[in-house]
């Protein structure tokens, strides 16, 4: 049973943390990504961080879904296509954004 309810709670967070970042609150974030992205680029750096999040979380979600109802090798490939899709699109903002990951 905790195995389909952390998940759940951990993609519940994700979105909202996500959602949080599309509008331009980082401080969720590493304090390096605070002090190196420039006002004008917190915004958009955060708009990118965030929807990486929020697919993230969402397949989290997903996939705790397609497990419960006895899908679990769909659900094993949603959640590791939407990892590398959010990490993917978050990587692509630090880079843009930072010149860099740390």
């Amino acid at each position: 049973m905790y195995d389909l309810i952390i998940p759940m709670i951990i993609g519940i967070i994700l979105i909202f943390t996500g959602i949080a970042n599309m509008k331009g609150n980082i401080s969720s974030l590493h304090s390096f990504h605070k002090h190196r992205v420039s006002e004008e680029n917190r915004i958009p750096f955060g708009k990118k961080v965030g929807l990486g999040t929020i697919i993230i979380g969402f397949a989290c979600i997903l996939s705790v879904t397609l497990k419960a109802v006895g899908f679990s090798s769909a659900g094993d490939v949603v959640i590791i296509v939407g990892l590398i899709i959010g990490l993917g699109l978050s990587f692509y903002a630090m880079i843009k954004y930072n010149k860099g990951f740390f």
